[in-house]
This record gives C-alpha cells, structure tokens and sequence, in this order.
C-alpha cells in the first residue's frame, strides 16, 4: 500500500514498519552519464579537477579520459533509490558511510542500482519513527560495482488508523 503525506497525494516509499532486515531492492531505474552531466556538476559545485572536465589532460591519465565525479555517482545512487524506499516517508537523512568507488565510472557509462536493508531500530527519542540503515549499490552497464555506501534515514512510522 503507498504511503499518502498530509496533502493526501500516493506516495511511493515504505513506513518504518514496511521494512525487514535483508529486504533487497533492484531499482528500475537506469541512467546514462553524460559529458555535460559530468562537467556542469563539477563546475557547479566548484572542483576543477581536470580528471573530471579536461578531456586532453585526463587522457594522459591511468584513465585515457575523463571519469564521473564521485560526488555526482553518490548523488545518482542515492537518488535513483528514492522511488522504491523513502519517497513522502523519510524524515531525514542521517548519514553515510563506508562509501566506496571501487571501479571508475565513465562518460558514457548507463548505471543501475541495488538497495539491501541492513537494520532497523525504532527511534528512542522520536515515537512512531525509526533508523533504518541501507545499503546501495551502483553498477555499470557491464555490472562492475562502481560505488557502494550505507545510508541511515530517520523514518516516519505507519500513521494510526
């Protein structure tokens, strides 16, 4: 069943109560990376690393071309989990961490996600919420994992009926 907000619209994410730990998720999303996805996200967010927006200068690199910034993937893999999870039920993020890039991500690259549950515990300071700690995991179009990290959201509990 969705979840529905205050305004009484569908939402799509899970109440507290809906997960189990070892629960698993593969994201229907896909998504291409792009050259300009790559370069305005670098740019916006003020890091001129020439890996990221200088094609001559990455190809003299171990790479021979531009990779994905990092911050970009973990904004994707995060993003593209949203749907199936946390969408109108999550409160807060709480944190990330054990991110990892274990293969790099290029232009061109089309990624796709997996989310594991890990863990669950009600919240001792806010009634009718709880953590629930996530795993995800971004692919690339060959299935080499290219980025994990674990999540942990403060979530809303499943309103009295």
């Amino acid at each position: 069943m969705p979840a529905t907000h205050q305004g009484g619209c569908g939402m799509a994410g899970l109440w507290f109560e809906d997960f189990k730990v070892g629960m698993t998720f593969s994201h229907p999303w896909t998504r291409t990376i792009t050259e300009t996805d790559n370069r305005w996200f670098s740019l916006l967010t003020m890091n001129p690393q020439p890996l990221h927006i200088d094609a001559h200068a990455a190809a003299q690199t171990e790479f021979g071309r531009p990779i994905v910034n990092s911050l970009f993937t973990l904004g994707c893999l995060v993003g593209m989990t949203v749907n199936d999870t946390t969408l109108g039920t999550t409160v807060a993020n709480l944190g990330m961490t054990d991110v990892k890039f274990p293969h790099p991500l290029f232009e061109g690259d089309t990624i796709h996600v997996t989310t594991e549950v890990l863990s669950l515990r009600p919240s001792s300071s806010r009634p009718g919420q709880g953590i629930v700690t996530f795993r995800h995991n971004c692919f690339n179009q060959t299935d080499d994992l290219c980025a994990v990290c674990d999540r942990a959201a403060l979530m809303m509990g499943r309103p009295a009926t």
